[in-house]
């Protein structure tokens, strides 16, 4: 798939079975783009490969997965004057002011790669490899040919082992002759101030800041199932602990005050947690349960717990499906808000410890397949919400409030193969909250779906609109990696977000064609173009009319 300004995404994915118990598959996805403002390039590759392999007696499994992620993400800190957009002197919007990393020039035509000189890199790596063996019922059916192996398990033993290790980093390193660090943005935004360290090795300043947590976790979970009904293992419960084995490292390198050339430091925990599922989905499809739990008995986390339930029945074929559910979760503050993390930079928010959070979730929904309509509603009840201010400054919500968010998604049949899709949104938080969400969200497709009489041929056309209404988005603070709550800054759409789109299959070959962001078009202050750029966050704007196109080609051996 391709789009404007060098945008690029790939998808290849390979699966097979290698024998009729055993298979194995590997997938590789890149999304690479230039950006439309300077210093937004990005790259980010992800790679998985998996296995699962069953015995012939049907009683034991294996499962290996292998993950990672990579995203490299150059930040600019948004834009100096966002009136600049309207101004005659940057009809080009490559030369608009940004905060960081200005006249960065990195932009390669090598899209494997994506260098960042300012910005984040963060990283995801796991293995994991899960054992069962099941306890059970044996039983076969005989044809005129062959005798084919059945086995209905009642008692599973499960073994999970996991390796897991997170890279959060933030770098502005300065380019010599062309990009020195922005003192004013750091000492401004974040109250550092800028010295100019000299580096003992090599007798320069050490013209660069640098902050790096990385986190390195091993977990070793033992669960038991039970099967009530040997005929339906989509009915079981589930006991089992978990024992986590947690190892921080924390790094600088900065040239700030209160800051050496480099700071390390590291710290190792562990969590023990107890958890136990329940689930039925009946054989006649019109009950569907799910309840889960979780406790954390001892280590980092103690105390923390998460129990929800859901239930989902179906009514009748005239009302549709009904599903109502409720979940509580007491958890931790993340780490972020813990004075060794790297990315720590309230130094003058008060020494006591923060409270954990808790937030209790009622929902329901009336799913009708028939008219095609789905209503939802949830409500959400939080105390000791934390948060951030101001790009660093650290709080917590001590008073209880509350988001109550109503939702509607309907198709409507305009006329024979025209249809009306709508999903609409509708929320409002109560009481002292530091939490900003629009009222009203809406996304609306209205096009053609048909074929124009060709048999091998499905074709879809039309157009697509987001509105967003009014309200005080939070701000992004790059050095943090954190949205941070403001309300000073009210974001209004100029015109709601337009689409159109060109989709069709021949067979297996599927194809698209979408220009985003039509709802940009301007005729002033400089001539017809698309410059009147929405924001989705105060001095962040989104990008200008982007063409995107790509295509789909299964092959099957």
């Amino acid at each position: 798939m391709l789009a404007a300004k060098g945008e690029q995404f790939i998808d290849i994915i390979h699966t097979q079975n290698y024998r009729s118990n055993w298979n194995f598959s590997f997938e590789y996805r890149l999304i690479n783009s230039p950006g439309t403002f300077q210093n937004t390039n990005t790259n980010h590759n992800n790679y998985r490969f998996t296995s699962w392999y069953q015995s012939r007696n049907k009683r034991y499994q294996n499962f290996f997965v292998l993950v990672a992620s990579t995203l490299n993400a150059s930040e600019n800190g948004g834009l100096r004057n966002p009136l600049e957009l309207d101004s005659v002197a940057y009809s080009n919007q490559l030369t608009l002011h940004v905060k960081l990393g200005e006249n960065l020039q990195q932009t390669t035509g090598n899209f494997f790669s994506s260098k960042v000189v300012t910005g984040t890199k963060y990283s995801t790596l796991t293995y994991l490899m899960r054992q069962q063996y099941d306890l059970g019922q044996k039983d076969s059916i005989v044809t005129d040919t062959s005798v084919i192996p059945l086995f209905y398990p009642r008692v599973r033993l499960e073994h999970t082992f996991a390796y897991t290790t997170y890279k959060y980093r933030f770098i502005d390193q300065a380019v010599p002759g062309s990009y020195a660090l922005d003192s004013n943005y750091y000492s401004q935004n974040y109250g550092l101030n800028y010295v100019g360290v000299v580096s003992p090795a090599t007798g320069l300043v050490a013209d660069t800041f640098f902050r790096q947590d990385q986190w390195k976790r091993i977990s070793n979970d033992f669960s038991i199932y039970q099967f009530p009904d040997s005929k339906n293992p989509q009915q079981f419960f589930k006991l089992g602990a978990t024992l986590e084995l947690l190892k921080g490292r924390f790094d600088t390198a900065s040239l700030f005050y209160g800051d050496s050339i480099r700071q390390k430091s590291a710290v190792s925990n562990s969590n023990v947690f107890a958890h136990a599922e329940y689930r039925n989905k009946t054989r006649n499809q019109k009950w569907d349960i799910e309840a889960f739990g979780k406790l954390y008995l001892q280590g980092l986390d103690v105390g923390d717990y998460n129990a929800y339930i859901s239930l989902r029945r179906l009514i009748s074929r005239q009302v549709g499906y009904f599903q109502a559910g409720f979940e509580n979760a007491n958890r931790t503050p993340g780490f972020v808000f813990d004075r060794a993390s790297s990315f720590n930079l309230d130094t003058t928010a008060q020494k006591q410890k923060f409270l954990k959070e808790n937030t209790t979730h009622l929902f329901a929904s009336l799913d009708q397949p028939q008219h095609q309509l789905t209503l939802t509603a949830g409500y959400y009840l939080m105390s000791n919400y934390a948060y951030f201010s101001h790009y660093f400054k650290e709080g917590q919500e001590s008073t209880l409030f509350n988001l109550l968010e109503v939702s509607i998604r309907k198709q409507f049949t305009l006329y024979r193969h025209w249809k009306w899709r709508t999903l609409t949104v509708i929320q409002q938080t109560a009481g002292s909250s530091p939490v900003h969400v629009p009222l009203v969200v809406s996304h609306n497709q209205i096009g053609y779906d048909g074929n124009f009489g060709f048999r091998n041929l499905v074709i879809s056309f039309g157009t697509e609109l987001r509105y967003i209404s009014p309200y005080k988005a939070d701000g992004y603070a790059p050095v943090v990696g954190q949205f941070y709550t403001q309300g000073d800054t009210t974001i209004r759409q100029r015109l709601p977000d337009i689409s159109l789109y060109l989709h069709f299959r021949v067979r297996s070959f599927t194809a698209y064609i979408r220009a985003e962001n039509v709802g940009t078009i301007a005729f002033s202050p400089h001539g017809f173009g698309f410059y009147h750029n929405n924001f989705v966050a105060p001095d962040y704007p989104s990008p200008a009319m982007i063409l995107r196109f790509g295509f789909f080609w299964g092959f099957i051996n």
